[in-house]
């Protein structure tokens, strides 16, 4: 595509269109439009990046109008789809309005610069009601393409100067910055003396829409207030940065990012709100008057020096918790892809080659499978081997991949504690944690030491981070010296004083959970584990059951299969809340709304699957009558397993590692019942929410065209 190609035209405009009832389906006719037009090599796989993409966050913003968007190698020329709905349908939008106006806005996964520029124009026209107002009244699909067009390549119209055309040509990235010169560029030089002054960034997991659009809601509530408000959109393109001069005449920033924020450093010491990028989007001006309070409280939350991934609160006392919450829940969600992998590979393993592949023989110096991978190949395949039940190519493959599954594993305690130290204080914090990690497994103190070693390395890491030094110094500080004094500092505590003492904590809680492997400890401690897992579904306490559990794998053996039943118990406990809400659905429609029976029809594949957070929209739309059902699911799926000693020696995939889970029937079973017994709660508790007219006693408008269709 040249620049001169338009990002809409009539063929990808659609008014008054019948798309569907939920938002997957309009984001599939929205995909078949933009194939349809010759933009797109195959509609289902652009419908599928889009629908990930909105799976991370709704994309619905307040004023009827949603963006569902993507970056998909299945995008074969930047575009724009647009549907003006016939019946409006619910994107998630805070102020709970059904989009009418929907955009897809479709980039190449090579999208350059002056392409993303051109998007980013879209999504700060969204936040104009005049734009949207004449989407909304133009009478046909040429005025759309017209009109959007007048907003992102006005140079493409007819009609316009020759001065405006020549500067859209001098250059992609050149062409899109002179077109929409960003507030920041222009602010820079806008504000008069003792004129208050307010900075910030925004950003977004694609860096598409809702960067630009919270940055423009910032900049417009700005106006309103007259005040001068400058936000620097750190997206998929280029970043135009804001002037130093502006930031240091700033009395207050604000952060609206789902992304850690690039150069923070540049604020340190101002007075932050810190928020998600979805808060600046949906409610501007109240960001605004809490950046504006906080530039006169003293004891407000200030952007500490040289941190580039702390995550302060708005509130200075709590902001030292959130920020290390934050950092685990990093560390813990690093560390998952090395438990599943790993995990998997070892279930792999025995598969083929039989449990006897991870022990060693009388006499032997070796595993089985290491004397197996070590001594034969694919063209000198092993025959009977001691201590091996199997033979031949089973065998190999399964030494092989039981070897690389724990190469994987070997990386858990490290991972956790590298990205949790990265979380508090940025890249320079990665090479200690893991460090730290490497030690924690040598010593023996297992994850505690891991996590303890983690958050050390992460706060000396940020402490020397945030030192001044001369200037030689600086470009010496993050590769060689908070790395080895960091290292050397943290790594000298580890060894000499906190390592025996927390190997003697980690050997405490193995023997204590192999003796609640049998009787009713073993049922109370499923019971726990299961209400975890259903409390939060993805929070923390969810991942702190689930490291729980898959940090006990690499202690597992043939005589201790403790860590295998414990990992049992929490997934199948995780199943439980999809599948219940999934059954409510079906059996009693007309206590839901539309939208959760949508969600309903899928969620029944992602709890077979175990991914808890299949639930989670149903526990945020009633949480008082949701949660405590699955809780309830949850904590008798998690008895019952422990009971009957599933076991399982995968650490994921639900039902699909059926090979890897021992007494599969009583795995199924316990979920099953546990499923019911959520599902029965859930059509209970808001059954007894009800009027007599059979609508939701809250008054739910949402309600009452399901109970309708039902």
């Amino acid at each position: 595509m040249t620049e001169n190609t338009p990002l809409i035209i009539p063929e990808l405009v659609s008014l008054d269109a019948d798309a569907g009832p939920g938002k997957e389906d309009v984001i599939e006719f929205l995909a078949a439009t933009v194939a349809g037009a010759g933009r797109a090599s195959s509609p289902d796989g652009l419908a599928a990046d889009a629908k990930k993409r909105e799976s991370t966050a709704p994309t619905g913003i307040p004023g009827g109008i949603a963006i569902p968007h993507c970056r998909s190698a299945h995008v074969l020329t930047p575009s724009l789809g647009f549907a003006r709905l016939a019946e409006p349908v619910d994107f998630g939008a805070a102020d709970g309005q059904a989009a009418d106006l929907v955009f897809m806005i479709a980039a190449p996964d090579g999208a350059d610069d002056f392409h993303l520029q051109l998007l980013a124009k879209l999504a700060r026209g969204l936040m104009q009601s005049e734009f949207t107002d004449a989407l909304r009244q133009a009478p046909n699909a040429e005025e759309v393409a017209r009109i959007v067009t007048g907003q992102v390549q006005p140079e493409l119209l007819d009609g316009r100067g020759e001065a405006e055309k020549s500067g859209a040509a001098e250059g992609s990235g050149d062409a899109a910055g002179s077109a929409d010169k960003p507030a920041a560029a222009a602010a820079s030089s806008a504000p008069a003396a003792g004129e208050t002054v307010i900075v910030g960034v925004s950003s977004c997991p694609t860096g598409i829409a809702h960067t630009f659009m919270a940055a423009e809601a910032l900049e417009q509530a700005g106006k309103d207030r007259g005040i001068t408000v400058a936000i620097e959109g750190q997206g998929s393109g280029k970043i135009d940065a804001l002037d130093p001069a502006l930031i240091e005449r700033a009395t207050a920033v604000i952060f609206a990012h789902d992304l850690p924020v690039k150069g923070r450093e540049r604020f340190a010491g101002k007075p932050v709100i810190d928020v998600g990028v979805k808060a600046a989007v949906n409610d501007a001006g109240s960001l605004l008057d809490k950046a504006l309070a906080a530039a006169s409280d003293p004891s407000a939350a200030r952007v500490p020096a040289g941190s580039e991934s702390s995550e302060e609160s708005e509130e200075g006392s709590e902001h030292w918790a959130r920020r290390l919450q934050r950092s685990v829940m990093t560390g813990v969600s690093y560390m998952i892809p090395f438990v599943a992998a790993g995990g998997l590979l070892i279930a792999l393993g025995f598969l083929l080659g039989g449990y006897d592949i991870a022990l060693t023989p009388d006499g032997a110096d070796k595993s089985v499978a290491e004397a197996v991978a070590h001594d034969y190949t694919l063209w000198s395949l092993p025959g009977s081997v001691e201590g091996a039940a199997g033979s031949g190519l089973t065998l190999y493959l399964g030494s092989v991949f039981f070897l690389l599954g724990q190469a994987a594993m070997n990386f858990l305690v490290p991972a956790l504690a590298g990205y949790i130290a990265f979380g508090l204080a940025g890249r320079p914090g990665i090479a200690p944690g893991f460090a730290m990690g490497a030690i924690a497994v040598s010593v023996g103190s297992g994850f505690i030491g891991g996590l303890i070693g983690g958050i050390l390395a992460g706060y000396v890491a940020a402490w020397l981070t945030g030192l001044n030094v001369p200037a030689w110094l600086r470009g010496l500080m993050p590769v060689v010296i908070i790395p080895l004094g960091t290292t050397l500092a943290v790594g000298a505590v580890m060894y000499m004083l906190l390592g025996r003492p927390l190997a003697s904590l980690m050997t405490a809680l193995q023997n204590g959970l192999t003796s609640m492997s049998g009787g009713g400890s073993a049922v109370f401690l499923g019971i726990i584990l299961g209400l975890m897992m259903c409390f939060d579904l993805g929070g923390p306490v969810n991942k702190a059951a689930y490291l729980f559990g898959t940090a006990g794998l690499s202690a597992a053996s043939a005589s201790n299969t403790a860590p295998y039943e414990i990992m049992a118990t929490v997934m199948a406990a995780g199943m439980v809340p999809p599948l219940a809400m999934s059954a409510a659905t079906f059996l009693r429609s007309r206590l839901f709304t539309k939208a959760e029976i949508e969600n309903g029809r899928s969620a029944w594949l992602l709890g077979l699957s175990f991914i808890s957070e299949g639930a989670i929209p149903f526990a945020a739309a009633d949480p008082l009558r949701v949660i405590p059902a699955t809780m309830a699911g949850g904590a008798v799926t998690g008895a019952m397993t422990m009971a009957m000693h599933v076991g399982s020696r995968a650490p994921h995939g639900g039902v699909f590692v059926a090979f890897a889970i021992t007494n599969f029937g009583g795995f199924l079973l316990a979920i099953l019942v546990g499923a019911a017994v959520s599902a029965a709660l859930v059509i209970l508790l808001k059954g007894l929410g009800r009027n007599k007219d059979g609508k939701d006693g809250k008054g739910s408008a949402e309600a009452q065209p399901a109970a309708a269709a039902a």
